[in-house]
């Protein structure tokens, strides 16, 4: 009911700079919380920037000083800047949203999960 589609990713040198982007669609009542995960090779997924419909953010400690989150809420939409990138950040990067919709019938919850867009910083 809901689709996280992300865009930006790509092969990058390290120091230089991508930007990733997700856009939400589907029935949205209201998004909560969004965020960027990531998982690289042999390793869990884990958070690296989360930033709520207030526009509060949370960041990893590997990422504080490097990466920004920012969202705009009539767009359903979230972006990662991510700038002096290291070959650690190396990942596939995911789009998540929590909220709730209204399906036409009945008002449902979502956190759902956009497919994942490659991030490689080559050193």
């Amino acid at each position: 009911q809901v689709q996280l589609v992300e865009s930006g990713g790509g092969l990058v040198q390290a120091g230089g700079s991508l930007r990733l982007s997700c856009a939400a669609s589907g029935s949205i009542l209201r998004i909560n919380a969004m965020g960027w995960y990531r998982q690289g090779p042999g390793k869990q997924r884990e958070l690296v920037a989360a930033i709520t419909s207030g526009g509060r953010t949370n960041y990893a400690d590997s990422v504080k000083g490097r990466f920004t989150i920012s969202r705009d809420n009539a767009k359903n939409t979230v972006s990662l800047q991510m700038n002096s990138l290291k070959p650690e950040d190396t990942a596939v990067y995911y789009c998540n949203a929590d909220g709730q919709g209204y399906s036409g019938s009945y008002y449902y919850n979502f956190d759902d999960w956009g497919q994942g867009t490659q991030v490689t910083v080559s050193s």
